[in-house]
């Protein structure tokens, strides 16, 4: 890019900038100014939790926020929460046995690529899960928690122990990015597996790319650990949260404009470059590619909710 600018330029800069003021808007209207109906008892990690006297009682949530509990739990009913911990925490050292790998063979220049940004993303949501897992194990609390669901006055009751009000406080902040990352992920994952095996390995000729066993083990392993957490975690999968996803991509590209205005001269994705007239349909194409590819993820996470209820209705509890 140099520092020249062309009328192409300024088409893609708008893209990226209009992308970017949607989300923020969708995260304005969904996220931030979601309100409960006043006969709704809830605990959030984004709004405060009122106070609760009767503690046999579970909170209501609506579907943009996140219970404390569903971070650590199983959505199945006879799955210990440390096999949830388990295949997290597998799942981290994996990835990241693969990460250090890819950077001890292709050094720290690794990561001018979307898809280590990726992978380096889903570590971290695989990270403060097995933390919030574990907190759970350390403090006894997984095993004392008894699930007694029955119905009074509309309002389900569980049987709680009280350490678990420790964990609710802990869960706060970090529980809520934990959410967010979760999600942002399952889009990320689709779009970086799909250029990948779709339109860089069949039809791109790159020298920088070096196809071989790892690469092909970061570009599928992303997403089979992501999904079998998905078959078993308790999260919920709200769609507005795709606000998240198109600005996670956007960052990525404003890092590529910025190292090219710096003097880097190689495009890791050709589709980027912005020397050309057609920039700003690529542009165009790959912001509205995000759509798709966090829709077929929310589509799996639709058909676990779907199919696993019927095939299996007394065992499995659906995530909202």
């Amino acid at each position: 890019m140099a520092l020249v600018i062309y009328w192409y330029d300024i088409v893609c800069f708008g893209i990226v900038a209009a992308s970017l003021g949607v989300s923020f808007w969708v995260l304005w209207r969904r996220e931030l100014a979601s309100k409960c109906d006043d006969n709704i008892i809830y605990q959030s990690l984004l709004v405060a939790r009122p106070d609760i006297t009767d503690r046999t009682v579970v909170p209501a949530m609506p579907g943009n926020h996140v219970g404390s509990s569903q971070l650590w739990t199983s959505c199945w009913k006879q799955v210990h929460p440390g096999w949830l911990l388990a295949t997290r925490s597998i799942s981290f050292l994996v990835m990241a046995g693969l990460l250090w790998k890819d950077i001890v063979e292709w050094d720290a220049t690794i990561f001018i690529y979307y898809t280590e940004w990726t992978f380096m993303l889903i570590m971290i949501y695989f990270a403060l899960g097995t933390v919030m897992s574990a907190d759970v194990e350390e403090d006894g609390t997984a095993t004392s928690i008894t699930y007694k669901e029955k119905k009074s006055e509309g309002t389900v009751k569980l049987g709680i122990h009280c350490a678990e009000e420790a964990i609710r406080e802990r869960a706060g902040f970090w529980g809520y990015l934990m959410q967010i990352i979760y999600q942002t992920c399952a889009g990320a994952v689709i779009l970086t597996d799909i250029i990948f095996w779709c339109v860089i390995v069949p039809f791109l000729s790159n020298s920088h790319l070096g196809l071989n066993a790892l690469m092909g083990c970061i570009h599928s392993l992303n997403a089979v650990f992501l999904l079998i957490d998905t078959a078993l975690n308790s999260l919920p999968f709200p769609w507005f949260r795709l606000a998240y996803f198109v600005q996670w991509s956007c960052l990525y590209v404003i890092f590529q404009w910025v190292i090219h205005a710096c003097g880097f001269t190689w495009w890791p994705y050709p589709f980027l470059e912005l020397n050309t007239p057609w920039a700003p349909l690529w542009y165009f194409a790959m912001a509205a590619i995000h759509i798709p590819c966090y829709g077929i993820y929310a589509l799996i996470f639709k058909a676990k909710n779907s199919f696993f209820p019927r095939l299996f209705p007394r065992a499995f509890v659906r995530s909202y």
